[in-house]
């Protein structure tokens, strides 16, 4: 995700749109190679106002920075990186992301999306019984598989138990001790097939014989109930993974439980304490969630336990660290809309990618005129030896005159030879089979798709100049992100002596603010905080203090010591920097007394504690070195009366 946000940031100066050119539109050429007025003129409009420098609006500056930019995209190709399998795989990941909307899936996906919203409102209780076999079993096996469940079937529909079928007759492990209950579960919970069949079955009835990847089902449905309704809650988190703390995290968050008993605003303390900071600035309120929403079954069955608004739980432990949590509200169910996007995100995925890969198939075979060539199997099953059901196959030439056309698609003859190839590289990264002729099935039905959807995006590249100028703005971004990957970041992060030599050099750029050595306490009233301020002047230590006004079990007062930057958060603001016992400074809700012991002077910082700023304007660097260098290397030419057009244009 980072790399791809990072594409889109680096393809700044991509055109939109495609444009037929001639030679009078030339504004400039590197190294011969023609650049147009039009790109120059709709990146211009499209991109001015993020520009920040001032002097790079104009369109003289703007025009450096456009050459700048075709110079990095010219280095990148001359390196290569455009033939590297990782580029490759990138942009063929993203054209088919972006063929999708062509390509008519995403009406078939909206469509699956939508069923699976109305079935989302309800939650199955349900049990199975299962009779185990794959869809690569021998004809049969698979006949013997159908016969058994089509008689347990048989005996569950005349009434008989179905727990004590489950436990006599299912194949499902553990189904002994289970009967093949399954308990309540809702849409992407089980395999497609599996849920239709349920979704499709009243409460009390027995469901049809339903076949998936593991085999043979027949289901009861035992109740239906609305589905869980999603929650607003907020939260206060203590995290364990923040590095040295001045404080135990646990025994943190158990004090701030215990303000909240005392009658502490949970807003107040969420800002105050919250390692959350993006929910803390919001009082600790998260965004709406359901159960499976998040990645923390813990803190999402802690909130459903609350019943009643404004309920809060006691601590809780989490892969993120301690949490307290509150009921704010029980929402209503979002609409279809506010869901789509991530229905059809899951839609895309398992049996579901199913329907809609035929469906799309159907289409683009009917606009280009698909037709089928020679039956593959017959030859197939004689060509290709049991040797590819351990992964071990190595395909021979097939004779001319027996590689014969295997289906034409528009213009494009389908070869033996082409499934041939195809079946060697995809054996390596197959799932076990244990028959060939299920094997070879399963490989056309994944080759045909595959031959397909290539020659509908080929096609869809020379057809749709908007699809084209969009793929080629995702081409250009991958190969910025790469080259600048290549010759500048790579280089700021592994080059030390140079690092340390920039930093040296610089060293006087990276200093810290004045610091005290301080002992920081927020107290819960004003007049804990004048007991600390007292207890202070009597000289009692700091963990003495704590420990005398928070009495068995009570907090009344956080203690936080160490160095601390002046202006940090965790001081007061407008504290006073002098040594000595601090006024009282209210905030949020608590009352903070610091105790400055030693006033540390601005100093240099080491590169350990500034490595990350270091890092990125070495990178600055060696970028501006790097550019003058293909500023050198590349000729670049401007087409002045162009450039003279260009202006009249944009004024």
């Amino acid at each position: 995700m980072k790399r791809i946000l990072s594409v889109f940031l680096l393809a700044f100066f991509v055109a939109a749109t495609a444009f037929s050119q001639n030679k009078k539109d030339i504004l400039l050429t590197i190294d011969g190679s023609p650049v147009y007025d039009n790109e120059f003129i709709r990146v211009y409009q499209k991109n001015l106002d993020l520009v920040q420098d001032e002097s790079q609006k104009d369109i003289d500056g703007y025009l450096d920075l456009f050459i700048d930019y075709k110079l990095k995209i010219t280095e990148a190709k001359a390196q290569h990186l455009d033939d590297a399998a990782n580029y490759k795989s990138e942009f063929n990941q993203y054209r088919d992301q972006l063929s999708r909307n062509y390509l008519f899936e995403d009406q078939i996906t909206e469509e699956l999306a939508k069923e699976a919203y109305e079935r989302g409102k309800e939650e199955i209780d349900a049990s199975h019984i299962l009779v185990t076999v794959g869809f690569d079993a021998m004809p049969q096996d698979t006949l013997i598989a159908y016969k058994k469940i089509k008689s347990i079937h048989e005996k569950a529909i005349k009434g008989a138990d179905f727990d004590q079928l489950a436990r006599d007759f299912s194949e499902e492990p553990n189904a002994k001790e289970t009967a093949g209950h399954l308990g309540y579960f809702t849409v992407f919970s089980m395999v497609y097939p599996f849920e239709t069949e349920a979704y499709n079955t009243e409460v009390g009835k027995v469901s049809n014989i339903v076949r998936s990847q593991f085999g043979y089902h027949i289901i009861k449905v035992k109740d239906r109930r609305k589905r869980l309704p999603k929650i607003i809650v907020s939260h206060i988190m203590i995290s364990e993974n923040k590095g040295a703390r001045t404080f135990d995290p646990k025994e943190r968050i158990n004090e701030i439980a215990t303000m909240l008993k005392q009658g502490q605003s949970f807003e107040s303390l969420a800002k105050e304490y919250s390692d959350d900071k993006s929910s803390a600035v919001k009082g600790g309120q998260l965004i709406p969630f359901t159960k499976g929403d998040l990645r923390s079954p813990e803190f999402e069955d802690a909130a459903y336990e609350l019943k009643n608004i404004g309920d809060i739980s006691a601590p809780i432990k989490t892969d993120f660290g301690w949490h307290i949590i509150r009921l704010d509200e029980v929402m209503e169910e979002d609409s279809f809309e506010k869901q789509k996007q991530s229905l059809e995100k899951r839609v895309s995925q398992g049996d579901r990618a199913k329907v809609v890969t035929y469906a799309v198939n159907k289409k683009i075979k009917d606009k280009y005129k698909f037709k089928a060539g020679a039956d593959f199997l017959p030859y197939f099953d004689t060509y290709v030896s049991d040797t590819v059901l351990s992964r071990k196959w190595k395909m021979e030439p097939i004779p001319a005159n027996e590689n014969k056309v295997l289906f034409t698609i528009g213009n494009n003859k389908v070869m033996f030879s082409d499934f041939a190839q195809y079946i060697e590289v995809r054996q390596q990264k197959s799932k076990p089979y244990q028959q060939k002729d299920a094997l070879l099935i399963g490989f056309y039905d994944e080759f045909e798709t595959g031959e397909l959807k290539e020659y509908f995006k080929n096609q869809l590249e020379k057809e749709n100049d908007t699809y084209a100028a969009i793929l080629n703005e995702y081409r250009d971004g991958l190969l910025i992100f790469d080259v600048m990957e290549h010759n500048i970041w790579k280089k700021a992060k592994n080059d030390t002596l140079g690092l340390q030599a920039y930093f040296l050099k610089n060293q006087q750029n990276y200093k810290w603010k004045q610091r005290i050595d301080a002992e920081v306490f927020s107290a819960t009233s004003q007049i804990t905080a004048q007991r600390v301020q007292k207890m202070l002047e009597d000289g009692k230590a700091a963990e003495e203090i704590k420990i005398e006004l928070n009495p068995q079990g009570e907090v009344n007062v956080i203690l936080s010591q160490g160095a601390f930057e002046v202006g940090e958060s965790d001081l007061p603001e407008n504290l006073e920097i002098k040594n000595g016992i601090s006024k009282i400074y209210p905030s949020n809700g608590s009352f903070t007394v610091v105790n400055v012991k030693e006033i540390l002077p601005p100093g240099l910082k080491s590169l350990d504690d500034v490595k990350g700023k270091v890092i990125s304007s070495y990178q600055n660097e060696l970028e501006t070195q790097w550019m003058d260098n293909l500023r050198s290397k590349y000729t670049v030419e401007v087409n002045k009366r162009t450039l003279k057009r260009v202006k009249r244009k944009l004024k």
